[in-house]
């Protein structure tokens, strides 16, 4: 008998997860939707639940998975409200999952090399090698040419012994610290013109979040909302990342990013911002000026001035834009020559390639 090995798969076969996996998937795509809202994503997964019969087949209904998350610590009832609320696990999960969609699909294509093309002290080998010196770290020691060295020039017999030119040390890699500000447009249009543009933006910054967090530690990320006006958020926050009623007032998010970046002692320092729309007010005299109609001069002006001022202070801003409007593109490519700095017109669906790829990038191009 014959036996033809195939691809599994899941629409044919079934899926191989256990239900609580294959639940959890779906629950952490339905919080992003709703912005880190416990209730209305239980909501929307009974609804799917009672059209589809998610649990079809298995012992456990959809009470189980939720007790179960409260039990994994997932899931936790408000002391006040009594209302369902998720825990800081489970926001940690969120960025987790973030990463993994996002840098998986970089992955496909090469994650890149992170090194620079600097020699310095660091725990990343190099096949090259080089004489040793006072200071050098002794964990780098290449022990064969070491050993080989000391046999050409005294043998292996009783006057056999190490001197000081005898050492070979491997030469290592040296990577770039970088400071980051990413800078997120939560300003209403954000969610008009029939597009979800805030949820594929929430998730990114917790993607990215995670990346820098795990693999690059001595990396700093600090994160700014900005709409009529900027502020600074904390990691944890990142899944509850809504728009408001808000202008878009991109002039305070690039001087509060300025602000963080003056405060970093990394030499290489950089802002991200996603954004779908032109700059629509700005504050003056303690009071807003604001004009959604068209690029106004006057606000288009005073920001084109924070994009110089961020070129001075060798800040790099790189413009990762979701809109296709000719005047809207035209304003970031103004902005970009005006800062020396880089733009992406990137689609929804792509978003995170593009930002991840050209994090992991400039971690060495920014070095001077």
């Amino acid at each position: 008998m014959r036996l033809r090995y195939l691809d599994w798969d899941p629409a044919r076969h079934g899926s191989q997860k256990p239900l609580f996996e294959e639940l959890m998937d779906l629950f952490e795509k339905l919080l992003e939707y709703a912005a880190g809202d416990a209730e209305e994503a239980l909501d929307w997964l009974r609804q799917l639940d009672e059209q589809h019969d998610l649990t079809a087949g298995h012992d456990e209904d959809l009470d189980d998975f939720i007790e179960e998350l409260k039990k994994r610590g997932y899931l936790e009832e408000d002391e006040e409200t009594g209302q369902m609320q998720i825990t800081a696990q489970a926001e940690r999960s969120l960025r987790q999952s973030a990463l993994e969609e996002i840098f998986g699909e970089l992955r496909k294509h090469g994650d890149g090399d992170h090194r620079t093309p600097y020699k310095g002290k660091n725990n990343e080998r190099r096949p090259e090698t080089r004489d040793w010196q006072f200071g050098d770290d002794v964990s780098q020691l290449d022990m064969t040419g070491t050993l080989s060295n000391s046999f050409r020039r005294s043998g292996v017999g009783d006057d056999w012994h190490l001197s000081e030119d005898d050492f070979q040390v491997h030469e290592t890699d040296h990577r770039a610290t970088m400071a980051t500000v990413l800078m997120v447009d939560l300003s209403h249009s954000m969610v008009l013109y029939g597009e979800d543009r805030i949820t594929p933006a929430r998730r990114v910054a917790m993607g990215l979040s995670e990346l820098i967090m795990t693999k690059y530690p001595k990396d700093t990320l600090d994160i700014v909302a900005f709409g009529n006006d900027a502020w600074e958020i904390e990691v944890e926050d990142l899944p509850y990342l809504d728009v408001g009623p808000y202008h878009t007032n991109t002039r305070a998010g690039l001087q509060r990013a300025r602000n963080i970046l003056h405060r970093r002692n990394n030499r290489n320092k950089q802002i991200f911002m996603i954004t779908d729309g032109k700059p629509s007010c700005h504050i003056e005299n303690g009071q807003m000026y604001r004009n959604a109609y068209g690029l106004d001069r006057k606000i288009v002006n005073k920001v084109l001035d924070e994009a110089v001022v961020c070129r001075r202070q060798d800040i790099t801003i790189t413009t990762f834009m979701i809109a296709r409007d000719p005047g809207l593109q035209n304003f970031v490519r103004k902005l970009t020559e005006a800062n020396r700095g880089r733009a992406y017109y990137a689609q929804l669906d792509d978003l995170g390639s593009f930002l991840f790829e050209d994090y992991v990038r400039n971690r060495r191009k920014h070095v001077r």
